[in-house]
């Protein structure tokens, strides 16, 4: 029996995943910090076959900064917005982390964003472990896991059931009555956490994926609250245990990834940018460094263990030419990867259905019981 088709992501943030990438961009450096910088990759990766492209985030300078790079970036929210109106097909899921900033305005941007793409919004969700972000945020710092991981918790709770807070039927913009929205679909999430608390309803109605796909690093909330697991591992052996010990419907393999090109090796490469600044990468990671071809390889025996992969290319401008031309092309031949078809919902290129409001669902099994006991 084949396994199902490989969802391929790819991290467009800055100039790539090497701190030193900005060395070998090929763009005038002010141009990164513009909206058509963003999009210009973003159309090389949907008409590479791209699953859906991510963009990290945080209220903190990159690491690019340290090296004398870019010390500054878009905010992701702003750029996925550009991205959705400039694609038609690729998923677009920016980070944003809910540890200082508020969960109604979080759910809302993302509500918003999954509108303006039709469907094709994602939330890759982050944390703000730094003093430096509590600062810059005005906040009490958020110190220890255990509460950095009850703010992700609470926050990824209010925003779902704010998405589930307008029925699917709210807005009936009836012209007999003269009424937009019906108010009994209308719900209050009256959420109560340790640290704030939110009523609801949500400003903008449902999206329409119903929710956002919600990707996350694994272990970080509970499994049921997220559609992908991101996990880790330094190999494809441990990268399988921990896709099966996840518990999310889908799970995506993180991979940093340094590619020969026509005039150099992968590992030329990786020497040149570590002159500037060495490649730390994520501990625990696994790093794919040589041909187009062996990526190729590694990439179908993955496909076995998980449901997806984020590649993290050193530097954009070179490795992501690679991987459009090479890489994705011979996944495609193998049958290893698909394209997402046009017109369909990030969640309906995942494979994931699309999830009922939680109140139109109890006030369902409400009026079921009643009708029963008649």
């Amino acid at each position: 029996m084949p396994h199902p088709a490989l969802h391929l992501a790819v991290e467009i943030d800055g100039d790539g995943a090497h701190p030193a990438a900005w060395r070998r961009a090929a763009h005038a450096p002010g141009e990164l910090l513009t909206p058509r910088r963003t999009a210009k990759v973003a159309a090389v990766a949907e008409n590479a076959g791209f699953t859906l492209v991510t963009l990290d985030d945080s209220i903190l300078p990159p690491a690019s900064a340290a090296v004398g790079g870019p010390a500054g970036r878009l905010g992701a929210v702003e750029r996925a917005a550009f991205i959705a109106g400039s694609t038609s097909v690729i998923g677009v899921a920016p980070v944003l982390a809910t540890t200082y900033a508020e969960p109604f305005h979080v759910s809302t941007r993302i509500a918003s964003l999954d509108h303006v793409s039709v469907g094709r919004a994602g939330w890759v969700l982050g944390v703000e472990e730094s003093p430096e972000a509590a600062r810059a945020w005005g906040r009490p710092r958020v110190e220890g896991e255990a509460a950095l991981r009850r703010e992700a918790v609470d926050g990824l709770r209010v925003a779902r059931d704010l998405w589930d807070s307008w029925e699917d039927d709210a807005v009936i913009r009836s012209v007999a009555t003269s009424r937009y929205l019906d108010r009994e679909r209308l719900h209050y999430v009256d959420f109560e956490g340790e640290t704030y608390s939110v009523k609801g309803p949500a400003i903008v109605p449902r999206p329409p994926q119903g929710r956002p796909v919600v990707l996350a690093p694994a272990g970080l909330v509970p499994p049921g609250l997220v559609d992908v697991a991101l996990v880790d591992g330094a190999t494809p052996a441990l990268l399988g245990e921990a896709a099966a010990a996840s518990g999310a419907p889908l799970a995506f393999a993180e991979l940093e990834v340094a590619l020969d090109t026509p005039g150099e090796t992968a590992a030329e490469r990786i020497a040149d940018l570590d002159r500037s600044a060495a490649w730390a990468g994520h501990p625990g990671r696994l790093r794919y460094t040589g041909s187009a071809r062996g990526l190729a390889d590694l990439l179908e025996e993955l496909s076995t263990l998980v449901d997806g992969v984020r590649l993290r290319p050193l530097v954009l401008d070179e490795d992501l030419s690679v991987l459009s031309r090479l890489v994705l092309p011979e996944l495609f031949s193998r049958r290893v990867a698909a394209r997402p078809l046009p017109g369909t919902t990030l969640r309906a290129t995942l494979g994931l259905p699309r999830p009922e409001s939680r109140f139109a669902a109890a006030t369902t099994a409400a009026t079921t019981t009643r009708e029963g006991n008649r």
